[in-house]
């Protein structure tokens, strides 16, 4: 992506969100909306929206040493997040890093190294070889997502993962989610259930909920 289409994204994206918009619609349309969206982002510029998220998390967070964090391994057929480059990063920067691998009808979170192994699961997902569920306080669970609005109310993949993790593990100072799109419209069904973000990451903005 050449300077010229990175400006003119950014642009177009302020633009967005200087538009009031109050469109509420259900999860499955958001769903819908925007799987088509990310799936019509070409590979440079999932890399290039990345590297702003990361950023983003970098300027809103500064990470230390010792730290945990837990955070999801891409799939990138989906165009889901890049999240190595998030994953060098903490790593570089000596902090702990775990991540979701699922057990049965949950997911807990798995500490993994430099050097660990990893193997796809039966729903296509990359996961460490390990099954030893680490306890301890996480300073941030960075959260995958497909869409997530201005009060922290996220669409997911709807298997309710991360729903059940967020309500069993209790030892979570800030639930991120990471997205490359602003939050424009309002998830119409929102349950009881559902637990909130605490923040929420874009290329261009960084909210707090």
């Amino acid at each position: 992506m050449n300077f010229l289409l990175e400006l003119d994204y950014l642009i177009n994206c302020i633009k967005s969100y200087k538009i009031k918009m109050n469109l509420s619609l259900t999860k499955n349309e958001l769903r819908t909306l925007y799987k088509a969206k990310r799936m019509a982002l070409s590979q440079d510029e999932v890399n290039f929206l990345s590297k702003k998220l990361l950023e983003n998390f970098i300027l809103q967070f500064n990470p230390i040493e010792n730290q945990n964090v837990n955070i999801f391994l891409s799939i990138e057929k989906f165009n889901e997040v890049n999240t190595q480059i998030f994953i060098d990063y903490f790593f570089d920067s000596r902090m702990r890093v775990f991540v979701p691998k699922i057990q049965g009808e949950k997911i807990i979170s798995v500490e993994i190294f430099p050097d660990s192994k990893f193997e796809i699961n039966s729903w296509g997902i990359i996961e460490p070889i390990s099954n030893i569920a680490s306890n301890v306080e996480l300073d941030y669970v960075l959260t995958p997502l497909l869409y997530c609005d201005k009060f922290g109310d996220r669409v997911g993949y709807g298997k309710g993962f991360y729903d059940q993790f967020f309500n069993a593990y209790s030892n979570i100072k800030n639930k991120i989610g990471l997205n490359f799109f602003p939050p424009n419209e309002i998830i119409a069904d929102v349950y009881e259930r559902d637990v909130q973000l605490d923040g929420l990451i874009t290329p261009i903005e960084i909210l707090k909920f």
